[in-house]
């Protein structure tokens, strides 16, 4: 959401007003390509790149520094989460097929299967668009549905006291919820990381917007309906968990929702659930593969990272697809193979013409966090670093009303919004640093990795840019005045 004040989540918005008129009037002679990254050989040449850069070149604005930040989140928070996603996958899947004996196993059984799902993922984002959204909607429905069902019946057996396994718990109406609780704020902010990782994902819109019709219309209902949706099933889910179980069995199992289906179905109901969430996961993973792989793809373009990542397809002559080719291969095809293009493939594109390249890198490095990793370990680790680059983003937010205040923004937050937000990341950070200073110590040397990177490779790039179209203010400024 803080990420539309600078224009940096809404790639294409300028470019795509200034050839609306060349594209209607190429429309009347080429057949349009409807796929996001599709452009055919007559409409390359005045057609924008798919996802083309918010602002102009030389209307960037003088606070943002997309390279750095686009470089920590698709070799860190992207990857990162998407790891921990997945271990939480492998864990409730092994639990379903294994049953209770999943606890004691050698955890590099939930990893291998952590593994599978990720590549599965990605071989289907790599396949087309389309499967890889077909795959999330149905997930997500699937997702909404459970978690209406562990509600309904979490106050259904609290209110009959049935189940399963004898009476439900009734701890929850006489138990001192705050007896034992930690008065160290440094066990707050590693507390608040684990429980706000569990909600993050609401930045995921902003890498996709670009494909959104009317953005400014569409992102707004898009986070007033899907942030609260979100925060409310997930409340009355764990309401419900209190309902059934005892806090010391909550405490002490990593798959709560098996302990839940286990005590109010029975065997079948430890199964089903596990499955449910195993599946939740999967979506869950599918939908930041998806935004991951668009991400490092705009970052490959703008030559932030090697551009390989910035091609479509594979190959050599990945990246653009011949209009007559296409036409004349299709007619060619089978039956049945015309079919299968038509159920799974983009239109017009086809099947594999997507950021193979982009996708695999995200497969990679999710799977190095993934190995070397563990749950609470990753948590941490991206909260820190999480909170970290959100805290800097807000802030240039913030920076840009005051600098700025003219510039055109598609949707404007409220500015308390940041500021509240800016206050409670450094409260976060602060304390991360006494209560897990290993992996504050990684992020800093992460950030301060890329930093000669930007010096080097984009920043004398763009200052470049600049004098060439006659915008010299900020040549003339030494580096370390970046604030002004």
């Amino acid at each position: 959401m803080v990420n539309i004040e600078g224009g940096e989540a809404v790639p294409g918005i300028e470019r795509r007003r200034e050839t609306e008129q060349g594209r209607a009037a190429e429309t009347k002679h080429t057949r349009r390509p409807r796929c996001p990254y599709h452009r055919s050989r007559e409409t390359r040449s005045s057609s924008p790149r798919w996802p083309a850069p918010a602002w102009p070149t030389t209307a960037r604005p003088r606070t943002s520094r997309p390279a750095p930040a686009s470089r920590r989140r698709a070799g860190v928070l992207k990857p990162g989460s998407a790891a921990i996603i997945a271990i939480i996958m492998g864990e409730y899947f092994v639990r379903a097929i294994i049953g209770a004996e999943a606890e004691t196993i050698n955890p590099w059984i939930n990893k291998a299967v952590a593994l599978v799902g990720i590549f599965a993922v990605t071989f289907l984002n790599c396949v087309s668009t389309r499967v890889g959204t077909r795959v999330n909607d149905f997930l997500m429905f699937l997702k909404f549905v459970a978690l209406i069902g562990v509600t309904v019946v979490g106050i259904v057996v609290a209110v009959t006291g049935l189940s399963f396994k004898g009476p439900a718990s009734s701890e929850w109406k006489s138990h001192d919820w705050f007896a034992g609780t930690s008065s160290d704020p440094s066990n707050w902010a590693i507390a608040l990381y684990a429980g706000l990782w569990a909600y993050d994902g609401w930045d995921n819109t902003n890498y996709v917007v670009g494909e959104f019709r009317n953005p400014s219309r569409d992102l707004p209902r898009v986070i007033h309906t899907a942030m609260p949706l979100v925060i409310l099933s997930y409340v009355l889910a764990n309401v419900s968990y209190f309902l059934v179980l005892p806090l010391a069995s909550i405490n002490a199992s990593n798959t709560v929702a098996v302990m839940f289906g286990s005590k109010v179905f029975g065997p079948p109901g430890a199964l089903v659930f596990a499955l449910i969430v195993s599946a939740s996961c999967f979506g869950a993973l599918n939908s930041s593969t998806f935004t991951a792989s668009r991400l490092i793809y705009v970052a490959g373009k703008e030559g932030y990272i090697p551009d390989i990542f910035g091609r479509l397809g594979v190959g050599s002559g990945s990246g653009s697809l011949d209009s007559d080719h296409g036409l004349s291969t299709q007619r060619s095809r089978s039956w049945l193979s015309k079919k299968f293009r038509t159920c799974f493939g983009d239109e017009d594109a086809g099947l594999f013409f997507t950021p193979v390249y982009a996708l695999l890198l995200n497969a990679v490095l999710t799977s190095g966090y993934c190995i070397v990793g563990e749950f609470s370990t990753l948590v941490t680790f991206y909260g820190v670093a999480g909170y970290t680059f959100y805290f800097v983003t807000v802030l240039g937010l913030i920076v840009l009303r005051v600098k700025e205040p003219h510039l055109e923004r598609p949707y404007k937050t409220w500015i308390a919004t940041p500021i509240i937000f800016c206050c409670v990341s450094l409260f976060l950070l602060s304390r991360a640093v006494f209560a897990q200073p290993l992996q504050t110590m990684l992020v800093v040397a992460f950030v301060a990795a890329g930093v000669p990177v930007y010096f080097w490779r984009i920043r004398g790039r763009d200052r470049s840019v600049r004098r060439r179209n006659g915008d010299a203010g900020d040549a003339e400024k030494p580096w370390w005045r970046f604030w002004s």
